[in-house]
């Protein structure tokens, strides 16, 4: 059940009409060139830590409020999970902002060459409202690490995390680079319409196309971050005791409410009823007989989430779950069986308790299956053959791919995490934040000791026959 909610305001920190004087002050700010040192860009990074260490309750209880998280994930997967990046950020820093220097030819010398990391200025950070204290931080990490000033937007959806990020973020943070705006549609379109240096948002593909459209203008660079329906592939070779259980896991944390949740299973036909009373097992191993009295499973975030989600319970046939609760937001745990291609739980990202699982004759087919289809943000592949999981791999496109586990992938700082095509642009987690909120400054410094004129006109054949040789 919902845990009460902490107690914030209901009014947005900064109105519409304030919202480009705010821009404006803030790249002001960024102009004095204050945050493009090392120690302003390690005490933000801090500052970060300290406020998901002191606000540790208050954040919880915000994520139980508005996602009945339990507070051991809510931890893990929100606020834990930015401390590590955090931590891995402080760790590397010093030796990413160094110039990298790079091979200068031979015609070019003496010269000496590098690339240098500068912040690109102002970001702007847009949230979602399923992780919606990790997927707010961890951008913003990355965009002060980088030495930047942003401006976070945390989604409506999730007011609660909303009013208590606008309350506690100017207490721990530079507010003068770094401020919140609250708010839905109007605040984001008011932010939207201002210049900023980069864009981080993480949502559903629609939306992005309004950001893409409103970053056009400025000629803004822009990181998406979508979804998109990540497919499962299960062999028949697959130990399925072990993969039932990690995509329950991966499908059934946040009830579902995961961009790179398990949004659909392709089984070989003959491992598919077995595969099935795995994953039934798993889920009563995890949440007992009734997982709505479980304190480890949570809620669906809204009404209309709610709605949209129990009109794809029609799809195919339940062979688990199934029960809900609108009082309570609750979807059980479920699987659907006999699901065809063109039911209407196939034809968009689930992102809810809901799992179909659909025959194919061999993983050839399975293969054939996804390529057809949008590129995913995840893959995940289970199969005790190497030979199976590489062809995987090598003939199908994804964001990532897990291979005999779910969301792991994207646990790794040392693994850039982002979609490809429908599913996303751009990447980002350990020192792919970091570069993503960086420009890459190429510099070339020349010595006036040696300048021979072979390269100056008038271009005698000589100069000609040596420029030849040796460009």
């Amino acid at each position: 059940m919902a845990q009460s909610a902490p107690s914030t305001t209901d009014a947005p920190a900064v109105g519409v009409e304030e919202v480009p004087k705010l821009v404006t002050r803030i790249r002001e700010e960024y102009e004095t060139g204050r945050t493009h040192h090392a120690p302003w860009r390690k005490e933000q990074l801090e500052g970060i830590k300290t406020l998901l260490a002191e606000r540790e309750d208050e954040l919880l209880a915000a994520l139980a409020a508005d996602l009945g998280k339990p507070p051991i994930e809510g931890w893990a997967t929100d606020l834990g999970y930015v401390v590590s990046e955090i931590d891995y950020m402080l760790r590397h820093l010093d030796r990413w902002m160094k110039p990298e220097r790079v091979a200068t030819p031979l015609f070019q010398r003496p010269a000496r060459a590098a690339i240098h990391r500068e912040p690109l200025g102002v970001a702007l950070v847009i949230g979602p409202w399923n992780y919606p204290v990790q997927l707010v931080l961890l951008p913003l990490a990355g965009a002060v690490a980088a030495g930047n000033c942003a401006v976070i937007k945390p989604s409506e959806v999730s007011a609660n995390v909303s009013a208590l990020l606008a309350r506690i973020v100017p207490e721990y943070l530079d507010r003068d680079c770094i401020a919140v705006v609250e708010g839905g549609v109007p605040e984001t379109q008011a932010l939207l319409g201002e210049r900023f240096d980069h864009i981080f948002y993480t949502g559903n593909g629609t939306v992005a196309r309004v950001v893409m459209e409103a970053a056009a203008q400025h000629l803004t660079p822009v990181t998406l971050e979508l979804g998109g329906k990540s497919p499962v592939i299960v062999d028949r070779h697959a130990n399925l005791e072990v993969a039932a259980r990690r995509i329950a896991w991966g499908k059934y944390l946040n009830s579902g409410q995961t961009c790179v949740a398990p949004d659909y299973v392709l089984v070989d036909a003959p491992v598919e009823e077995p595969l099935v009373e795995h994953i039934r097992e798993a889920v009563r191993s995890f949440y007992g007989p009734d997982p709505r009295r479980s304190p480890d499973y949570g809620r669906i975030v809204n009404g209309r989430h709610f709605d949209r989600l129990t009109t794809l319970l029609g799809s195919g046939t339940v062979a688990f779950g199934g029960e809900t609760d609108a009082a309570e937001r609750y979807i059980a745990p479920t699987v659907l069986r006999d699901v065809k291609p063109e039911d209407p739980v196939m034809q968009e990202e689930i992102f809810g308790p809901i799992l179909p699982v659909l025959t194919v004759p061999d993983v050839d087919a399975a293969i054939h299956f996804v390529n057809e289809r949008d590129k995913p943000l995840a893959l995940y592949v289970f199969s005790e053959q190497s030979s199976v999981t590489e062809r995987v791999v090598e003939r199908t496109s994804s964001g990532g791919v897990c291979v005999n586990a779910t969301l792991y992938h994207l646990t790794l700082p040392s693994l850039p995490f982002g979609g490809v095509g429908p599913s996303g642009m751009g990447a980002y987690h350990g020192r792919a934040t970091f570069e993503t909120f960086s420009h890459r400054k190429s510099v070339l410094v020349k010595s006036t000791r040696f300048d021979p004129k072979v390269a100056y006109p008038p271009y005698t054949a000589l100069k000609k026959k040596l420029m030849r040789r040796f460009l």
